[in-house]
């Protein structure tokens, strides 16, 4: 057998390890981050839960196969390489499957985010100890890309709170204003409400709305998101590749390594 071959596996197995612990880190992560836009979905959405735990089961698994495909290379076991080879196409199968959903689901997707960004807004209530935490993730949100609302400052409207007030109180989170930030949460009070009423056209706050921020941002990152892609892509194939090579070389040498009397 050839060792450049045989040592490539290896580095290749080692690859997969790696990349099924990062994996199944960001499955755990998806679960138990409570600050960040992936809490507000996480905690809104059943379908990004139940992909949470999808990653930790692809993560869980894909070291594994590293794993078996690691001991399989280096103890020429025929038959688990084969199970590595298997494992890597269906998931690869399921990856490939998985970006045309959501490619071709993207304005479903876009549609039910909208959908939950804005009923979280309507019911923000900062009194509201069960909704904290997404309260929480979402004004973390808005404070950290600079938006405010989904596509603007005025889905705050509709907000309860907001309209028994007339109005003249807005989001601390919305605020371009350093010292709203301190508070972060909640609502802030105009200085001067004219009339005793307002609009959002009077709140010192963001005009961008997070929908347009988020987008800017995976605009900004799709290349690197891509390449991540690309990278465990081609890592996949050429573990499938190397183990079929193997698989041939340890099966024209079976009774080659066997002593002659």
């Amino acid at each position: 057998m050839s060792y450049q071959v045989h040592q490539e596996q290896v580095y290749l197995c080692t690859c997969e390890l790696i990349l099924g612990a990062v994996i199944l880190g960001f499955g755990i992560w998806i679960l138990a981050d409570k600050t960040s836009f992936i809490a507000v979905l996480q905690m809104s959405s059943p379908s990004l839960k139940t992909g949470a735990f999808i990653l930790i089961g692809v993560g869980a698994l894909t070291m594994l196969m590293g794993f078996l495909g690691c001991l399989g290379a280096v103890n020429e076991i025929r038959c688990l390489l084969g199970l590595y080879f298997t494992c890597l196409m269906i998931i690869l199968l399921a990856q490939i499957a998985a970006a045309l959903v959501i490619y071709f689901q993207k304005e479903k997707l876009k549609v039910e985010l909208s959908d939950i960004v804005v009923d979280l807004i309507e019911n923000y209530d900062p009194s509201d100890d069960e909704k904290r935490n997404l309260q929480d993730a979402w004004d973390y949100v808005q404070t950290q890309i600079a938006c405010c609302g989904w596509t603007g400052a005025k889905e705050w409207e509709k907000n309860e709170i907001l309209r028994n007030k007339s109005n003249t109180a807005y989001p601390c989170s919305c605020s371009n204003r350093s010292k709203d930030l301190v508070e972060g949460r909640g609502f802030c009070n105009l200085e001067d409400p004219l009339n005793g009423t307002a609009t959002s056209a009077d709140w010192p706050v963001h005009e961008q709305g997070c929908m347009d921020g988020v987008e800017e941002w995976l605009k900004d990152n799709l290349g690197i998101i891509l390449g991540v892609c690309t990278g465990v892509a081609v890592i996949e194939l050429l573990g499938m590749i190397l183990s079929i090579s193997l698989c041939k070389n340890i099966h024209s040498e079976d009774y080659t390594k066997v002593p002659k009397s």
